[in-house]
């Protein structure tokens, strides 16, 4: 596909010629490589349903976070190689065993691919929902060529000072080039439509809170609530614990304390954030 031989598909921009065998930034050629195909019930709950979601890890990430939980997916890139037809049958696959929808985790490296599978698969009867959940680190540009095939967005929101970006995540404007993701996605897919207890359509907006940096999140929230409006279905997650190079960094080599995810909790209320997804 043309546009893997000068790759643009994300913020990095490497433009390394992928069709030739060459890596760029997100350490993958054009060749499909994806960790796992299954069921997955460790979403947040209308993304789960009676059966789980049908999710699809895809191997390596454009971003290199040094604290990843899946990192051995996202950083050292374990997987199987798959076809385009391959990729198209599992998701086939997962709607006959019950998936209440298609989950694309780390999709974005792949989307040409992605997209030829979606439209295959379509043909073929696949009906349920499509979500795509990502790191929020995108190119607006590239988003726009696949948003007509996704119902759900997951984005995360992992920063709010660029700083933190560069040092843990290898990007040095993560902030900017994730703020401009969240507000094209508000405008395409801003409100949870939920039925029966499943999404159907719209967007969750994750953010994980890091150890000892609680002004980060509050100034994430801060700009979901006043850019992104106060119905914002956001999802606030603690379940941070130190892997792989986080050790490295003596202030990412420990849990976030209770104490530390209340308070980021109570910012959401004074907010006044209405949809909020905590985990307990």
């Amino acid at each position: 596909m043309n546009i893997y031989r000068h790759c643009y598909l994300c913020p990095r921009k490497c433009k390394v010629d992928r069709n030739s065998g060459k890596t760029g930034a997100c350490r993958s050629s054009s060749e499909i490589y994806i960790a796992s195909v299954n069921l997955h019930n460790g979403e947040e709950p209308p993304l789960i349903g009676k059966n789980g979601s049908g999710t699809i890890f895809f191997s390596n990430c454009t971003l290199a976070c040094v604290f990843c939980q899946n990192y051995p997916i996202s950083q050292l890139g374990n997987g199987k190689k798959y076809s385009i037809e391959k990729l198209s049958e599992a998701m086939l696959s997962l709607q006959k065993r019950g998936a209440c929808n298609i989950n694309l985790v780390s999709p974005d490296h792949y989307i040409p691919s992605i997209i030829i599978a979606l439209d295959e698969a379509r043909k073929k009867g696949l009906e349920i929902p499509i979500l795509y959940n990502c790191s929020g680190y995108e190119r607006v540009e590239i988003l726009e060529m696949i948003e007509p095939y996704i119902d759900i967005f997951l984005p995360d929101s992992k920063y709010s000072k660029n700083t933190l970006s560069e040092k843990y995540s290898g990007v040095p404007d993560y902030v900017e080039i994730n703020r401009e993701v969240l507000l094209f996605l508000k405008e395409k897919r801003n409100f949870l439509e939920i039925e029966n207890g499943i999404a159907k359509k719209g967007m969750i907006i994750r953010h994980l809170v890091l150890p000892g940096e609680i002004e980060n999140s509050m100034e994430v929230l801060r700009f979901i609530a006043e850019n992104l409006g106060k119905k914002t279905y956001v999802s606030i997650m603690n379940q941070y614990f130190p892997a792989y190079k986080a050790f490295e960094y003596p202030e990412l080599s420990k849990k976030v304390t209770i104490d530390e995810y209340e308070k980021v909790l109570d910012f959401a209320e004074e907010l006044r954030l209405e949809n909020v997804f905590i985990q307990t």
